[in-house]
């Protein structure tokens, strides 16, 4: 069973209202032969906004999966594709923030839940306090206006969506929502951030674009068994053996991949290509 006898010739809907068809239907479209179709009037924003005036319901693979399944309510398909992202600081790396991305395939037909994933330090996630217009430009310039948008408010929380011009992306509209902001100002604070919206975040949209690239090769990847897309990685072991004293180290020693369909598993030793850990890693050569 190849990905064309699953997907060839079908429709999946995509379930968005902020254009995130540029970067996902070019890659999906041609590769498992699907047309990809955007619902309309369909209203993501209530499963959460980044401006915070409606909180995600759960989590991230969970608000993505619920998009997918209204899609699929409302339009009567089979097939859908959503995505979600988020903005924290990086798991690794202290003081910088990062963009994770997931696409999540949703196919209610065949029983088949794959999600491709991205987390780049590649984002422009920012915000400022300004108290003058001077302040305002110089953190447009440097978060990339007006090619990315920006979100002006009169207040650091925002209860809804009347406290809050977002979609700046103009020079004129960033002085019109400067001027409204101030002049509501309790405090003679301006409260401005980035707009992470795909459709005005250009960098944000290439992440999803990689996540799409990583949903690809889930599905390109086979079961060995029962051949359904999506043989993936369920589980990392640790314990790559030091080169010198050959003790377990916290490196990644194997992985185990396994069918979500028939649960077949399979191991796969040293998956980073080393099958000995540099002394530098080792607790017991390099306390």
């Amino acid at each position: 069973m190849k990905n064309q006898h699953l997907f060839s010739n079908r429709v999946a809907i995509l379930a968005t209202m902020h254009q995130k068809q540029q970067a996902i239907a070019p890659i999906l479209e041609p590769e498992l032969g699907i047309k990809i179709l955007v619902p309309t009037d369909f209203n993501t924003d209530i499963f959460g906004t980044f401006t915070r005036e409606i909180e995600r319901p759960g989590t991230q693979i969970a608000a993505a999966k619920l998009k997918a399944t209204k899609a699929l309510e409302l339009t009567g398909e089979k097939l859908a594709i959503a995505s979600e992202g988020s903005f924290a600081p990086h798991p690794y790396i202290p003081y910088i923030y990062s963009n994770r991305e997931i696409v999540i395939l949703l196919d209610i037909e065949n029983d088949l839940e794959l999600i491709g994933e991205e987390l780049s330090l590649e984002t422009n996630f920012s915000h400022q306090v300004a108290e003058n217009i001077q302040q305002a430009y110089d953190f447009a310039i440097k978060v990339g206006f007006p090619e990315h948008g920006l979100v002006i408010s009169y207040q650091q929380i925002v209860k809804d969506s009347s406290e809050i011009i977002k979609g700046i992306t103009t020079e004129e509209k960033l002085i019109e929502a400067w001027n409204w902001a101030m002049n509501n100002s309790p405090d003679g604070k301006v409260y401005l951030e980035t707009d992470m919206r795909a459709l005005y975040n250009p960098t944000r949209m290439k992440n999803i674009a990689k996540a799409t690239y990583n949903l690809l090769s889930k599905i390109k990847h086979h079961c060995p068994q029962c051949n359904i897309p999506g043989f993936d990685i369920t589980q990392r072991i640790t314990g790559l053996p030091c080169a010198i004293c050959g003790m377990p180290t916290s490196l990644v020693h194997s992985v185990i991949y396994q069918c979500q369909k028939c649960s077949y598993s399979q191991e796969k030793l040293f998956p980073n290509g080393k099958e000995f850990a540099d002394p530098s890693q080792c607790m017991y050569c390099n306390p």
